[in-house]
């Protein structure tokens, strides 16, 4: 039955794939949804939907009801990619003769530009936490190293003690796929780490386990989590009343903007921000218009 090969499917992410927690949890999400939808289309039970359930029409009846909910388009393209993902290893299995899905296209994305902070933006933010306290030594420590080695949110709360190397400036963080790669501090970041580390991370752990090795607490003396990280940076963005959302990711964007700004190779760049395609990272070029417009009129001759 379809719900059984679902979870050897989802194993397989897991063992095979070494897929992250969060990617495990959107790919159940979205293929219970297509299991519920194929339940009400064929009027019967979940667990009975043979593998054959799935078919052009079945996969058409998904994109229509996503489409009559509202969903964006980014949206329904991640449900489909789950849904394409799960019948290739169906068909790699053997389970699946052919590809039902084969020619269902997947709707055009729109281009949205990411939201980035300028650099007195940046500052601001930087500087908000009151580090004469131990949470405001955390909260500067962790928004300066979103902002200097240019890490996802899932990857900052995974870090670990024994991670950083504060002599040498280096992060070892673990990305996507368990994929590691080190990650480079400035100075600014390597100090607020340290003043963290020495004044600010010793109370904390005090409240929780000892032995604990994750850089980040919470009041608690425990990880801190993504949203935790999230919940702190929009209490300084209110704070400054800064006029857009701002998100750990949003540091993410400003990192990579930057550096392109100052004159770093795309290349580099997405060896830093740890992007599998530099077509991710083909992005963040659209951001830098007016630097080209800048070198443009300050060397061309005819300018």
């Amino acid at each position: 039955m379809l719900v059984k090969h679902v979870e050897d499917f989802l194993a397989y992410l897991r063992v095979e794939k070494s897929a992250s927690p969060l990617t495990l949890i959107s790919y159940k999400t979205d293929l219970d949804q297509f299991l519920d939808l194929l339940a009400g289309y064929y009027k019967m039970d979940k667990n009975d939907i043979p593998v054959t359930g799935i078919d052009h029409l079945t996969a058409r009846e998904f994109i229509s009801q996503m489409h009559k909910h509202y969903l964006s388009r980014a949206t329904i393209a991640r449900k489909l990619a789950a849904l394409r993902s799960f019948v290739k290893y169906l068909c790699r299995e053997n389970i699946l003769e052919g590809n039902p899905i084969a020619n269902i296209s997947t709707p055009k994305q729109e281009k949205k530009l990411p939201r980035f902070l300028y650099p007195m933006e940046t500052r601001l933010l930087m500087e908000a936490p009151d580090t004469g306290k131990p949470a405001g030594l955390r909260d500067k420590a962790i928004l300066e190293t979103l902002y200097a080695a240019g890490v996802r949110v899932s990857e900052l709360v995974g870090i670990n003690i024994a991670d950083l190397d504060l002599n040498e400036q280096w992060i070892l963080i673990r990305g996507k796929g368990n994929k590691e790669r080190l990650a480079p501090l400035g100075t600014k970041s390597q100090q607020a780490l340290l003043d963290y580390i020495r004044r600010g991370r010793p109370y904390l752990l005090a409240k929780g386990d000892r032995a604990l090795d994750a850089l980040f607490l919470n009041k608690s003396g425990t990880r801190l989590s993504a949203r935790s990280v999230r919940n702190i940076i929009n209490k300084y963005v209110e704070q400054l009343a800064l006029n857009q959302k701002v998100s750990p990711h949003t540091l993410r964007h400003s990192f990579a903007t930057h550096l392109l700004n100052n004159g770093a190779d795309l290349r580099s760049v997405q060896e830093l921000l740890g992007h599998v395609k530099l077509s991710t990272t083909q992005i963040y070029t659209h951001l830098t218009k007016d630097r080209i417009k800048t070198i443009h009129e300050e060397n061309h001759p005819r300018r």
